[in-house]
């Protein structure tokens, strides 16, 4: 009786319970090869390599290029890649996979990707300020009939081509970059009011973001099917229009023509570098995370390849797209290529803008043109979001994989994020950015992320077993050049490049004139020592908490983890049980 009560009274345990959701792969290859060819083809590609190689010999810059580009570029990519497919585990947990006293490696990434989704989106927010005016019927910077023009205000077209002969004038287009959506202030101490509408544009790219990530790979491999290949679109309606203006070889000749006593100068190698590790997005945890998706035998080394080609490439064609606009802009106003030929913003938001209005169908051309920036920018913008979520699942994966909380901790950090990107929107914003983009996302730091990274994998966990690692999955063995690189190109050629930068330091300053306040510098130096310091940091608590004398911990703590998949290969092997037969019957010992 009492046993049929208990089962009349019994109650089956509740389905309410939240389950750990799976960390998931990629729908398809191509979901990874677009996800990672939007997080490396942005707007260094459109806004620096054509400039970078026009200053620097033109074609003969390419030499510098594909030499840091096969000696450091294109292994540290195969490497970040390979890690993070081979572990399975985003930026900070591939680290305490492979060298747990590294651990800290990951943490300065994450660190520097959530500096650079504060600072870096203020771009996209002027794009969309920018896109949003061009469907004005007379596009607002190619007049000064506004309330922000004064008085000294020229436009900017063939019947004014020499106004630059004119101390007391401004052109209409530069004083609505500076009037108009910077509202600059006097410098970085008058911060200035915070205004609406770059805020509102600003919201949108973040609202943007989330949509795109909020599901994980599930949502950013879907979106990429857009945000990266309509870019590619965009370039290719740029490249034929601008190949067919009139003047269009006379910027082509400048952007192209060899110059190779040019080579001479230290400086020019020295842009070479930068700019591989400034476009390829290496040492910040992008490629590890992307990487980690794929399933364990993807050829993660032929897609390096393939996407190390498509991101130079792309570089070299947007040359043609900008140069060729550049030309005949030089030719309609009658100047040297000189006084029109930008780099960064200014060619962004200056002189493009500047070109459509000599164009027919301007507002036409001005609609394409921002919304190529906007998304390739957004690419890497959400890549870094995702990146973050990764890292923090990862971690955490009890505590965020289970129903809506990694969507609200992604709100989080995305309002966290957008609250602080406000100060980029005020009239100091401009100063704000430059500090940002100067000591975190910039030069010494990845430099150094770099040197860490090859010495680890290449000295402590082994570049031959790492290799081995790469057969593993791949199913046969990668070029020996790219071990090499790992062991001895790397670390040599990017300690030389920093010693260097640290020799030819400069104070910063913004356009070359304006000199920051001594406490912007130490707060500079703050943002960057806050990630850096990560590492030592994490040495220091692993060691602290391992056992045994000092060269026992560090050996310990060097260990990489027994659940990798080729370690884990080698320990089943030895541990295997030896099997004998005895009188037709298995036993084992």
């Amino acid at each position: 009786m009492a046993d049929s009560r208990g089962r009349l009274c019994y109650f089956p345990p509740k389905t309410t319970l939240q389950t750990v959701e799976e960390r998931g792969k990629w729908s398809s290859k191509m979901e990874f090869i677009l996800s990672v060819a939007g997080a490396i083809i942005g707007l260094g590609n459109v806004w620096r390599f054509p400039y970078l190689c026009y200053k620097n010999g033109g074609g003969a810059f390419f030499v510098p290029y594909i030499l840091f580009l096969v000696t450091c570029g294109i292994p540290l990519f195969i490497l970040e890649t390979a890690l993070g497919q081979y572990t399975s585990q985003g930026g900070i947990m591939c680290w305490r996979k492979i060298c747990p006293l590294f651990e800290g490696m990951g943490y300065a990434s994450q660190m520097i990707i959530f500096y650079g989704s504060i600072s870096y989106i203020v771009i996209l927010a002027w794009a969309f300020l920018y896109f949003f005016s061009s469907f004005s019927g007379e596009l607002p910077w190619a007049t000064c009939n506004n309330t922000w023009n004064t008085d000294a205000c020229v436009v900017l077209n063939n019947a004014t081509a020499n106004w630059t002969t004119h101390v007391n004038t401004s052109s209409s287009i530069i004083e609505f970059w500076r009037r108009r959506v910077l509202n600059i202030s006097t410098g970085i101490e008058v911060l200035g009011n915070i205004q609406w509408d770059l805020s509102l544009c600003l919201l949108l790219a973040w609202v943007i973001c989330y949509f795109c990530v909020w599901k994980g790979v599930k949502s950013t491999g879907k979106a990429t099917y857009i945000t990266a290949t309509f870019p590619f679109v965009m370039l290719a309606v740029l490249f034929l229009r601008g190949m067919t203006l009139p003047g269009a070889f006379h910027g082509i000749k400048y952007y192209l023509y060899p110059n190779p006593a040019r080579l001479a100068d230290p400086q020019v190698w020295m842009d070479a570098g930068t700019q591989i590790f400034y476009s390829y997005a290496i040492c910040l945890g992008y490629l590890t995370t992307l990487g980690s998706y794929n399933k364990y035998n993807n050829n993660c080394y032929r897609d390096s390849f393939y996407l190390c080609l498509l991101n130079s490439g792309t570089s070299f064609i947007s040359g043609f797209a900008i140069f060729s606009v550049l030309g005949y802009m030089s030719q309609e106003q009658g100047v040297d290529i000189d006084k029109v030929a930008e780099s960064g913003p200014g060619l962004v938001f200056i002189v493009y803008p500047q070109a459509v209005t000599l164009l027919p169908w301007p507002q036409v051309w001005s609609v394409l043109f921002f919304s190529m920036i906007i998304l390739l920018g957004i690419d890497g913008q959400f890549a870094g979001l995702e990146s973050i979520m990764t890292s923090l699942s990862d971690v955490y994966p009890s505590q965020i994989r289970k129903g809506y909380r990694r969507e609200l901790i992604l709100m989080l950090i995305c309002a966290f994020c957008y609250l602080f990107g406000l100060l980029l929107v005020s009239e100091a914003g401009a100063y704000i950015l430059q500090i940002f983009d100067h000591y975190v996302c910039s030069g010494p730091t990845l430099l150094l992320m770099a040197i860490f990274q090859s010495v680890i994998i290449g000295w402590i966990y082994g570049a031959e077993r790492f290799y081995d690692n790469i057969e593993d999955m791949i199913g046969y063995k990668p070029l020996s050049l790219i071990k090499y690189c790992w062991l001895y190109s790397i670390p040599i050629t990017c300690t030389g490049t920093l010693v260097f930068l640290l020799l030819e330091y400069t104070p910063l300053k913004f356009n070359n004139s304006y000199v920051y306040p001594w406490w912007a510098y130490w707060i500079g130096s703050f943002l960057a020592m806050s990630s850096l310091t990560m590492i030592p940091v994490t040495m220091i608590c692993k060691l602290a908490k391992a056992k045994g004398t000092l060269w026992q911990r560090l050996k310990k703590s060097s260990q990489p983890a027994d659940d990798l998949s080729v370690v884990s290969k080698e320990l089943a092997s030895i541990s295997a049980p030896m099997y004998v037969y005895d009188d037709g019957k298995n036993s084992n010992i």
